[in-house]
This record gives C-alpha cells, sequence and structure tokens, in this order.
C-alpha cells in the first residue's frame, strides 16, 4: 500500500447549533459529525488526514469545506450533491445534560452511495475510521460504509470502528446485527460504556470484552467518560487508563476527540496504553469549552496537559 495519510475517516458533518446559555434562545454556530470531529482531533495531533463525504451545494455545505481545508483535512474525496441539503442540528442544555435535535433526513451525505463515491482514499491510508452512525443514516450510506472498509482492509489498512448507538436512528435489533458484523471485518472497537452496556447487555467490564472478541474484535477499547478508558488487545486482560479530573463544560463530541486523537498517535507509533493515554488526556481538554469542534486541543496542548 502506497500510504498517503495517516487516517482518513467517512461519515456525515454537520453544521452545529449549540445552546449559548440554557435561559436564553441563542445559539452558537459551530461544526460535529462524529467521525467529521474525530479527524479534525487527529489533524490538530498532527496526522495526515482525509475525509470522505457529500455535502450539498448550499451555504453549510461550503462552510464545511471551508473548515475542513482550515483544519488541513484533504477534502479532494468530499462529493457534492445539489438535490439534497447539508444536515444541521442544534444542542440545547438543560439539567440532565445536553440534548440534540437534527435536521438531517434526506440529507446529502445520507445519499452516499459506493458507486458514486471516491473512496480511493481508504486504500492510501494506516487507518480507517466508520462509524455505526453512517450506517444508520440510510441503507446506501452503510453500503458505502462497508465498500470503504474492503477498500482499506484490500490495501493492508487497518479499520477503526465506533459503533456511535443513536436508537433515534434505529432498532437495537438492527443496530446490533450490523454493528456486531461490522466489529469483525475491524481492527479496533471503540465503543462507549453506554452502548456497550446496550449492545451486549452486561455493565460488567471483562463480561463486555469477551463479547467484543466472540464477535470478531482484535483491539478493544472502552470509553468511560470520566472514569477513563479500559483497553486490551487480543489475548490480553483488559486495563483501566484513569482520566484527569477536568471541570467539564460540554462534552459534546468528546468521545470523537477520543478516538481521533487515539489513532493520531497509533499512526505515529505509539504503543496502545499510551495512546490511550494521550487520548484520555485530549477528550478531557475537549469538554473545557463550547460546541463539538473549537474545543478540541492541539497537540502542543495535550502535551503540556500530561507534563
Amino acid at each position: 500500500m502506497s500510504e498517503q495519510f495517516d487516517v482518513v475517516a467517512l461519515g456525515e458533518a454537520m453544521v452545529e447549533f449549540n445552546q449559548a446559555n440554557a435561559s436564553e434562545p441563542l445559539y452558537r454556530q459551530g461544526f460535529g459529525g462524529d467521525t467529521s470531529n474525530a479527524v479534525i482531533a487527529a489533524s490538530r495531533q498532527g496526522a495526515r488526514v482525509a475525509y470522505l463525504s457529500c455535502v450539498g451545494e448550499d451555504h453549510f455545505g461550503r462552510m464545511l469545506l471551508d473548515l475542513w481545508q482550515a483544519e488541513g483535512v484533504d477534502v479532494s474525496t468530499v462529493a457534492r450533491d445539489a438535490q439534497a441539503p447539508t444536515g444541521l442540528y442544534f444542542v440545547n442544555h438543560g439539567p440532565q445534560g445536553h440534548s440534540f435535535s437534527y435536521l438531517r433526513a434526506g440529507s446529502a451525505a445520507s445519499r452516499m452511495q459506493p458507486q458514486t463515491m471516491d473512496l480511493s482514499a481508504a486504500g492510501r491510508t494506516r487507518w480507517l475510521h466508520v462509524s455505526g452512525i453512517s450506517q444508520a443514516i440510510s441503507a446506501s450510506a452503510c453500503d458505502t460504509v462497508f465498500a470503504a472498509i474492503e477498500t482499506a482492509r484490500a490495501a493492508n489498512g487497518k479499520v477503526s470502528f465506533d459503533p456511535n448507538l443513536r436508537l433515534s436512528l434505529w432498532p437495537l435489533a438492527r443496530a446490533r446485527a450490523t454493528i456486531c458484523a461490522t466489529i469483525a471485518m475491524t481492527d479496533l472497537f471503540l465503543p462507549s460504556l453506554d452502548e456497550a452496556v446496550a449492545l451486549a447487555g452486561t455493565d460488567d467490564v471483562p463480561a463486555i470484552f469477551a463479547w467484543a472478541r466472540a464477535h470478531g474484535a482484535h483491539t478493544v477499547v472502552l470509553k468511560s467518560g470520566p472514569a477513563g478508558a479500559w483497553y486490551a488487545e487480543q489475548g490480553a486482560e483488559p486495563q483501566l487508563a484513569a482520566a484527569r479530573a477536568v471541570l467539564a463544560v460540554d462534552a459534546t463530541g468528546a468521545g470523537d476527540c477520543f478516538d481521533g486523537s487515539l489513532l493520531a498517535r497509533l499512526a505515529a507509533g505509539d504503543s496502545l496504553a499510551d495512546a490511550v493515554r494521550y487520548a484520555n488526556a485530549a477528550a478531557g481538554l475537549s469538554t473545557l469549552g463550547q460546541g463539538a469542534v473549537a474545543p478540541i486541543p492541539t497537540a502542543a496542548q495535550v502535551r503540556a496537559a500530561l507534563g
């Protein structure tokens, strides 16, 4: 494989409107989308990155293209769809945390299909990163995820998979079936603890790892929020990398920041333990500001936090 990138991600990006103050009807414009957040995080850690997606031929699509270019993300494989809009979402904050409202039905990214997307970058990267959200938004987008995985595997690239389980997008039975089929095709499985409990039917960490391995997972990193992350490679016992305590302002996108930062360090040659420790620090820093993208730290900021 002739590697051109360290990390290539596939999925849907959206323009974000984040409620600045729970008591006021004012929203701060930002950006989101799980795999887009992850690839930007990887870029800020110094990785060579590209994004596979589709945006509308509209103002919001141009905003996303400008964002990626400003963040050093190769956009040569981002398609444009003049017949569909770019997705939007709103974040509201309340006593129970943050909630999301999406305007994404029929979006340009949901209309992705293998035969119309240039997936060649998936065959020119150390890591391809995909997510369950991209599989849930439409059947053709799900097909595109599997086609990209096949392209990466054919070129001996590695595949990471965050299930990012969203039961508002698909029922649990269908989500579990698709996610389990995908686990077997990937090298790195990146669920959160809540997602793993829903998928595996248990909150016991060793049992979750056993469930993932039974479905073909090689390396598993179980993101556990403020507690840190459990991790293990094939055959090893799960280890906990504790996270440093932070006074979180907004946890939107923290798991995506973790994913991108982890992949950037793995692509740079770090051990899994060191990469998880680094990703913990990056994710913690990303909660100190509002929105999914703006607070993502740079490599220098993460190194400073690690001491």
